[in-house]
C-alpha cells in the first residue's frame, strides 16, 4: 500500500508543480494520442511516443517561453536530467499519460 501512495504522491507532485503551458501541452498530446490510437493493444507504444513528444515540446517551451539563449547547454542539461531520472518518476509520467490516453480512446470508441 505504501508503494501505491508513493506513486500517487509523485504523480500529484508532478501535476501540481507544472505550469499552464506544460499542462496544456500534456493535455493536447494526450487527446491527440487517444484519437490516433487504433485500439488498446497499442497503448504502450502510443504512450512512449506521447512521452517523447512531450519531452520535445517541453524542450521547445524552455527555448521559447523560458528564454534560454543557449540551445547546447539546455540540451546537455536536459539529457543529464533524463539519464539521472528515477524509475518512480518515469512510472509516474507513464501513468499520467497512459491512463488518460486509454480513457480518450475508450470514449472515442464508444461514441463511434
Amino acid at each position: 500500500m505504501s508503494a501505491l501512495m508513493e506513486i500517487w504522491h509523485t504523480i500529484h507532485g508532478l501535476v501540481s508543480a507544472a505550469d499552464y503551458y506544460t499542462l496544456g501541452a500534456a493535455i493536447l498530446i494526450i487527446v491527440i494520442s487517444g484519437f490516433l490510437m487504433e485500439g488498446l493493444r497499442s497503448l504502450v507504444p502510443v504512450t512512449l511516443v506521447a512521452l517523447l513528444a512531450f519531452a520535445l515540446v517541453k524542450f521547445v517551451l524552455a527555448m521559447t517561453v523560458g528564454n534560454q539563449p543557449n540551445v547546447d547547454i539546455l540540451a546537455t542539461t536536459d539529457w543529464q536530467a533524463f539519464t539521472e531520472m528515477k524509475a518512480l518518476l518515469l512510472l509516474a509520467y507513464a501513468l499520467i499519460f497512459g491512463v488518460p490516453i486509454a480513457a480518450v480512446n475508450l470514449i472515442r470508441s464508444v461514441v463511434r
